[in-house]
């Protein structure tokens, strides 16, 4: 008798479908606790470790911090439910192509690479964030990037490498592992979050709930920005809470992960990792990073204001063990979207090699101190570079029958590109980088004296720059639009 055929690893590997081309198959709906599960894990991640802190060492005040991430919050989950979750429902198709059906092919591969080399980055910081706990009960000291640190020890970067393996071998097993995993995670990493604040509270003198808000004040977010960090106000926590997330929710990008959701309904899952995570987190882990900060300088330390360092100050053994989960939770699903990104760009390749190859890159860019220390410029930028071709995709499926014209016009026409979706994502962040530029970047400056006197005394908030982004985009791509199919019919 001959031997049973067994498949081999890569056959296994190639296996791992995951409706990379066409709508998904109804049999792999997921239910609403996926959903709940995934944004709560997702969201009350690494990155919280971070933009808590920055927030703090930023000056923002209590009610900045309390008020602005609140509003910015809601305008998160709602974009989320009533923009992006619609048109995964219904189409069940990834983003990319969603993409290549309205702006052709050639817009599709420069979108894909662009998504892959910053969400490689963004992964990469995520298990930065995973290493700063697993390096502190070792002794292995995390780079300080305030304190000129450019590269991180051997050590160091070791147990990063080790870390991002693992990351990447789970993004590699597709959407049911991830969702598992984060089904596992989801529970109990808020609690951690939630006790490490409340931890932390005495060592700023607050004995009872009555003394929060002074200490809020006088301690925490005192509005007085660190030394060489710019001031954050009211509209920058709103700008940030709203705008960290851009590219997945006013972007489009989570339709590929909407596309397995059984109802539209479940983009107001999103509630939980932002209200949960973005919310309470940074909330939680801007009082730990002053409570740091504060018995730090007391005892004469340096400072050094990492994830694991005031996790560990908050909740000791339990805050290490969240802050790695925590940074997994959040590497997996960005290395997944990174590897079907990189897949639209490489359609010959199946999907678990490229994953693996962004994987690569995350690992590098783990070993960069100045991800995490610009971690909120970095969101804010990537989310209105991907934001305004979200916004034309939603325009031309939505918008566009009820003006007479015709969506997905490049895959009707059989365009390579698609010239006013290329003027309306580029132009308008064009436009919107100019005008942050001429006030923040020596080189631009002079863009001032060429502008009318109106936009030359304009300050541009790079966390604000989302809505006028939109509407820019949209606009570039109706008029575009107009001229383009008007001509074509004739």
């Amino acid at each position: 008798m001959s031997e049973p055929d067994h498949p081999t690893l890569v056959e296994r590997l190639d296996a791992l479908y995951e409706y990379d081309r066409e709508p998904v198959a109804k049999s792999k709906l997921h239910g609403g606790k996926t959903f709940i599960a995934m944004f709560a894990s997702e969201h009350t991640a690494g990155t919280e470790f971070v933009l808590g802190p920055l927030l703090v060492l930023h000056g923002v005040s209590a009610f900045d911090a309390v008020v602005g991430l609140f509003i910015g919050n809601i305008l998160a989950v709602l974009s989320w439910a009533l923009i992006c979750a619609p048109i995964g429902v219904r189409e069940r198709l990834t983003v990319y192509w969603q993409i290549r059906k309205m702006a052709g092919p050639y817009l599709t591969i420069l979108y894909s690479a662009a998504f892959v080399l910053i969400f490689c980055l963004l992964a990469g910081a995520m298990v930065s964030v995973s290493t700063t706990a697993i390096t502190h009960p070792l002794g292995i000291e995390s780079p300080n990037y305030a304190a000129g640190d450019t590269l991180p020890s051997l050590s160091w970067a070791i147990v990063a490498v080790l870390i991002g393996i693992v990351v990447a071998l789970l993004a590699v097993l597709g959407f049911d592992k991830i969702a598992h995993f984060s089904k596992v995670c989801a529970p109990w990493m808020p609690i951690i979050f939630f006790v490490g604040g409340i931890s932390c509270l005495p060592m700023l003198g607050v004995t009872s709930l009555g003394d929060f808000w002074q200490a809020a004040n006088e301690k925490i977010w005192t509005g007085i920005p660190a030394e060489g960090q710019s001031k954050y106000g009211f509209w920058s926590c709103v700008g940030l809470a709203w705008l960290c997330n851009a590219s997945q929710h006013l972007g489009m990008g989570d339709v590929t992960i909407f596309r397995y959701a059984k109802k539209w309904q479940y983009g107001f899952a999103s509630a939980f990792g932002m209200f949960i995570g973005h919310y309470m987190a940074w909330i939680a882990s801007g009082i730990m990073c002053a409570a740091y900060i504060a018995t730090q300088t007391a005892a004469g330390a340096e400072v050094n204001v990492t994830p694991g360092n005031i996790a560990w100050l908050g909740a000791g053994w339990a805050g290490l063990v969240c802050v790695v989960l925590a940074g997994w939770t959040t590497a997996n699903p960005t290395l997944y979207r990174a590897g079907l990104a990189f897949q639209t760009a490489t359609p010959n390749w199946s999907r678990w090699r490229v994953t693996l190859i962004a994987g690569g890159i995350m690992i590098v860019t783990a070993c960069m101190p100045w991800v995490n220390a610009n971690l909120d410029r970095i969101v804010a930028t990537y989310g209105l570079f991907f934001m305004p071709l979200g916004a034309l995709v939603f325009i031309d499926y939505w918008v566009f029958p009820r003006m007479g014209l015709r969506s997905n016009f490049a895959e009707h026409r059989k365009l390579l590109l698609s010239w006013p979706a290329a003027v309306g994502w580029l132009g308008s962040y064009a436009i919107g980088f100019l005008l942050y530029a001429k006030d923040n970047y020596a080189p631009f400056a002079g863009i001032n004296d060429m502008l009318p006197e109106l936009l030359a005394r304009y300050k541009a908030d790079s966390f604000m720059q989302v809505l006028p982004a939109w509407f820019l985009a949209v606009g570039l791509y109706i008029v575009c639009s107009l001229i383009q199919q008007k001509h074509t019919a004739k």
